[in-house]
């Protein structure tokens, strides 16, 4: 087995107590605060009540597309994005418009960040506007042109290369202290990309604190895993979704994701620190702790996806404070967060070849022996969508007949392979703290990848050394630049090709390494109206939270509900049909003794609205208004 790795740096600090110092009855930071829990320790609302939810107010955009954004709420003001990327305060209680503030150019759209001063005399926004990070006054919405420049700060500042436009990224990044904690996106999707380096920036000022390095430099650790010299060419290695602070010991998690391209990669010969791992880092000098590579030379686009989550168990006889990543693959690896040692082994198993010429594959990757896997890690003939006609099962079954087909690991090629993201993306993850319980969403939606011939090599070491004005390097450093479009093999009603459950909720109990229950999450409209439920959703976006009323809240964009689940069990609850999808994660809180939650009602159809490859159209679609108009829907129980 490969071990993490861990510095010896403030080992006396992080021997910190279990006990958790936020307050878990707020909403004050993006999915309930920096460890990403999800959680809320409310419980007005139970299982006994549930069903008498009602709607409590609406607040519409006035627009229509896809919103993901999870609201926050402080001192009853809840924020949220709308109005054409406007960031909006509003009464919490009543939906009431409190102020507008414009942006110009994109934002980040998961989530933003709040801080304020010992004294709380200074209170702010932090957040993501066409590659600034921008601060805001929480009180008034104007902008603090004490911060960085006029209110902003370029994320290019510090990079060791240019970036030739702004660094724009959904991932709102973590707040800790008076720091903000960025992860730079990888600003392409082919060869020619960004180097993805984490920096730290001064809440007050807009500094530049810290950064690290995804792809190492010469004399950082990980430099041997790569190609000499490779971090002048090399780009990716970014964490596109989330990321996670352990607050009582200033530990930084950070979920990394594949070194570019995605599919192909003889230009980064090597196992590819720190691509694919999970990163604990010192939050307050970015300085490495440990880390876990998930995929050794990614050739799958196996990013780590969803945010680590932090949780308490019960692990041979005593307690542990433990750190939870579950990937996009199906696998949930579980670590010591202070140490990084896994809590059940973790084996190097031999794993198919590339046969592509001049590619190099990892001869082995990880597979922990518990937990159980959450999602299906093959596709075989019994597996077809029985939903779809004869005659595209017949297709199908050629497809998996005449591709490269061989589990979780199977490598591009270029007579095609089939791969496996099966697994949770963002938002997608939940504990319980209380007892040591994990719920994770899955969605299974295997892709064919099949290399393709551009009909021309590139060199990037040339293309480097013609930057700095050198010349050539000989011929034999060049390699074929083959690129592999995504095919998603939609369906009708744009199924997946794989039978259902498309989507599961799965519990874990991680005091025990083992799955509690697992049951289908959601449906597809068209098919319910024939009478077929629990088929699990069609490629949801929607993450779960968890009350301490014993409920799991979580929405479904392909049938415009949203559920509640009961914890113990996975039974639904209670049922409601919104006017359009809703993606992303709802945020609990609590004004003047009444419960909230709180749903993003924009997700339209949910991931086929923007990454559909042909195929039929659906209802809300073909009317010329997708998904309908966005709103934030907020439900109570009744006023008694």
């Amino acid at each position: 087995m490969r071990v993490p790795h861990l510095s010896v740096l403030l080992i006396a600090t992080l021997a910190a107590s279990a006990a958790e110092i936020r307050n878990f009855s707020t909403w004050t930071e993006y999915e309930g605060g920096a460890d990403s829990s999800q959680y809320s320790s409310l419980k007005q609302i139970s299982k006994s009540n549930v069903n008498r939810l009602q709607v409590a107010w609406t607040y519409s955009t006035g627009e229509s597309g896809n919103y993901t954004f999870d609201p926050i709420v402080v001192d009853g003001v809840m924020y949220v994005l709308a109005k054409n990327n406007s960031f909006v305060a509003l009464d919490a209680a009543t939906g009431k418009e409190l102020w507008v503030h414009p942006n110009k150019g994109a934002i980040g759209t998961r989530g933003a960040n709040y801080w304020e001063s010992k004294d709380r005399s200074d209170r702010r926004l932090l957040y993501i506007n066409g590659g600034y990070l921008t601060a805001i006054d929480a009180r008034t919405g104007k902008t603090i042109d004490s911060f960085g420049d006029n209110g902003r700060t370029d994320l290019r500042t510090g990079l060791d290369r240019e970036a030739p436009r702004p660094l724009q990224t959904s991932n709102p990044g973590r707040i800790f202290e008076n720091l903000m904690i960025v992860a730079l996106p990888a600003a392409g999707l082919a060869y020619d990309s960004n180097n993805s380096d984490i920096h730290a920036y001064d809440v007050r000022t807009g500094k530049l604190a810290w950064q690290f390095h995804t792809v190492p430099h010469p004399a950082e650790f990980g430099y041997d895993t790569w190609p000499p010299e490779a971090w002048k060419t090399v780009g990716g290695v970014h964490s596109w979704s989330e990321m996670t602070v352990d607050e009582k010991r200033g530990i930084a998690f950070i979920p990394l994701g594949t070194p570019r391209y995605d599919f192909y990669g003889p230009n980064r010969k090597g196992d590819n620190l720190f691509g694919d791992s999970l990163l604990a880092l010192d939050a307050r000098t970015g300085k490495r702790l440990w880390h876990f590579q998930t995929v050794h030379h990614d050739l799958w686009d196996y990013d780590l996806a969803v945010a680590p989550k932090l949780i308490t168990v019960k692990h041979n006889g005593k307690t542990v404070d433990a750190v939870a990543q579950a990937t996009k693959f199906g696998l949930l690896f579980v670590f010591n967060r202070v140490t990084g040692e896994p809590l059940w082994p973790i084996e190097e198993r031999v794993v198919p070849q590339s046969d592509v010429p001049g590619e190099w594959s990892a001869p082995t990757q990880p597979f922990p022996t518990k937990p159980p896997p959450f999602g299906r890690l093959s596709f075989t003939e019994k597996d077809i969508n029985p939903f779809v006609s004869e005659e595209a099962q017949a297709k199908i079954r050629d497809l998996l007949k005449n591709s490269r087909n061989e589990g979780l690991f199977t490598p591009p090629s270029l007579r095609g392979s089939i791969r496996h993201s099966q697994g949770a993306s963002w938002g997608m993850v939940a504990v319980d703290p209380s007892k040591g319980y994990l719920y994770v969403i899955s969605r299974e939606q295997p892709t064919l990848s099949k290399l393709e011939l551009p009909g021309k090599a590139v060199n990037y070491e040339d293309a480097r050394r013609r930057r700095e004005g050198l010349p050539p390097t000989p011929e034999d450093n060049s390699f074929v630049h083959y690129i592999a479009p995504v095919e998603f093999m939609y369906q009708t009603y744009n199924m997946s090709p794989i039978g259902p459950p498309w989507s599961n909720l799965t519990a874990y109990d991680l005091n025990t390494g083992t799955i509690a229950w697992q049951v289908p999450n959601g449906g597809i409209a068209e098919l319910e109206e024939q009478g077929h439920n629990d088929t699990g959703a069609r490629t949801p976006r929607g993450g779960p939270v968890v009350t301490a009323g014993g409920l799991i809240f979580a929405a479904t964009a392909s049938d415009h509900k949203v559920r509640a689940y009961d914890q113990d069990t996975g039974k639904v609850l209670w049922t409601y049909t919104l006017p359009t999808g809703s993606d992303g994660v709802p945020a609990v809180y609590e004004i003047g003794g009444r419960e909230y939650i709180a749903f993003c009602v924009a997700g339209g159809d949910g991931f086929q609205a923007t990454h559909r490859q042909g195929g039929p159209r659906s209802p809300t679609e073909l009317d010329g208004t997708p998904g309908g108009t966005n709103s934030y829907m907020v439900f109570a129980l009744p006023k008694e």
